[in-house]
């Protein structure tokens, strides 16, 4: 009984930490001109990945009335 419950927490722990090919999907809003929509693949475990699609969210700013803002998320 000890084996099998040994064997099953390692296969767990062998998928979760899997690197698979994951979709960051990032949409940049500007101002009175509407939103364009892009996405990634990135090969990563899904905590890596996360936090690279996250690294490319930027801070809306404004200039000349026009206000700019990227958001990504994950897949």
């Amino acid at each position: 009984m000890k084996k099998l419950l040994i064997i099953t927490a390692l296969a767990a722990a062998t998928f979760t930490s899997c690197k698979k090919d994951r979709t960051c999907t990032c949409t940049t809003t500007i101002t009175g001109f509407g939103s364009t929509s892009s996405s990634t693949v990135i090969h990563d475990t899904k905590k890596d990945a996360k936090e690279a699609c996250e690294k490319q969210n930027s801070a809306s700013s404004s200039f000349g009335g026009i206000t700019t803002g990227v958001s990504c998320e994950l897949k």
